[in-house]
């Protein structure tokens, strides 16, 4: 049966996804979460999950309450937990608390929950409703879903380059094409990450640093190379950052850089490392989003692979030529007709230059 929520409703569980972001840079590998706690219109409670190993979101706003939790209902963007993990099970907590209602937004997939969470409220007595601005709450956490359902990251790769899509002028030149603005926003979608990907041909092109460089940021994401033959220089600058360096080979007898964990995964036909399972080793080690930065070869290949969950491209306003390196290799389309096609998700300008996120067509 169709639930039909309030304007109340969705006021509260705005502001309970207003939380829930407020551990955007921070909760990976956890979930975003955030919770109020409500007595009709008066929020007696707020709290939101930061990191892995502190209080979850419904503890926060339970301990704000008080006893003003008792008869009240809380919001919350994800299904309440139902298992000892760091922390008890907030579906219990907040049965304790003698909360009436629950509303959230939407299921937990993790199979220790699923569902569990609801059953075990409801079997209490509790009132729960799920499903209020379940979009929202998806769009937040998709890298959480993604790694949970399909055993991989959500995967957000970055492009930069003039409106006829190049990435370095004839002499091979590419600080800057994109204003300062663009910089400084992109290092915001590094932040979101967990991890960090690009291939070993930027790395010996152009040693980026690769860390992210905002104020009062204090979180390192690792950094992953793919690097097929191993041959990550020792005096590359993404080893003298502070962050973790991952060091993705098929092979190789070169010794290993330090500050650097090397991982041999199969390698595909062409010699190159096997995406796919690149992918997959780093949802075993809790990597919710993944964020791309990488010349035009891997990813060309990430692409041709179906294995990019979005495209965020910063259009730089001016006009390079054919001189100009390309953005991307694509293999395989030869003709018009093998073009690969995506959805705008949103058109912004930052600074000077224009920012599009793009999804494949079909992929949401």
């Amino acid at each position: 049966m169709r639930v039909e929520f309030s304007a109340l409703d969705y006021a509260m569980m705005a502001e309970a996804l207003r939380l829930a972001r407020k551990g955007l840079w921070t909760a990976e590998p956890n979930p975003r979460v955030g919770c109020v706690i409500a007595r009709g219109e008066r929020i007696v409670g707020r709290g939101w999950h930061a990191r892995t190993g502190g209080p979850h979101a419904e503890v926060g706003a339970l301990a704000e309450a008080g006893g003003q939790a008792k008869g009240a209902t809380a919001y919350v963007n994800l299904e309440p937990c139902s298992h000892h993990g760091r922390t008890p099970p907030c579906a219990d907590a907040l049965i304790e608390s003698g909360i009436a209602r629950v509303v959230c937004a939407m299921r937990d997939p993790h199979p220790s929950v699923a569902g569990e969470g609801m059953r075990r409220l409801q079997a209490a007595g509790v009132e729960v409703e799920c499903g209020l601005m379940q979009d929202q709450a998806l769009e937040l956490n998709r890298g959480f879903v993604s790694r949970i359902e399909q055993k991989r990251p959500f995967v957000r790769a970055k492009l930069a380059g003039s409106l006829d899509a190049k990435t370095s002028g004839p002499d091979g030149e590419s600080k800057w094409i994109t204003g300062e603005a663009a910089r400084r926003d992109g290092h915001r979608w590094r932040a979101r990450a967990g991890a960090i990907l690009t291939g070993i041909e930027t790395v010996l092109a152009d040693d980026p640093g690769l860390d992210v460089r905002l104020d009062d940021f204090e979180k390192k994401p690792l950094v992953v190379v793919a690097d097929s033959r191993a041959r990550l220089p020792e005096t590359a600058r993404l080893l003298t950052t502070g962050a973790p360096v991952l060091q993705v080979a098929v092979g190789g007898d070169a010794p290993v850089a330090a500050g650097c964990e090397r991982v041999v995964v199969p390698a595909e036909s062409d010699g190159r490392v096997a995406l796919d399972a690149v992918l997959a080793m780093l949802a075993e080690r809790g990597i919710n989003e993944l964020h791309v930065e990488a010349g035009p070869t891997l990813t060309g290949a990430l692409l041709m692979q179906g294995l990019v969950d979005e495209l965020l491209v910063y259009q730089a306003p001016c006009i390079i030529g054919a001189d100009g390196a390309a953005m991307l290799r694509l293999p395989g389309v030869e003709k018009l007709d093998q073009r690969l096609q995506f959805h705008v998700l949103e058109r912004r300008a930052v600074g000077m230059d224009l920012r599009l996120r793009l999804a494949p067509a079909g992929g949401r």
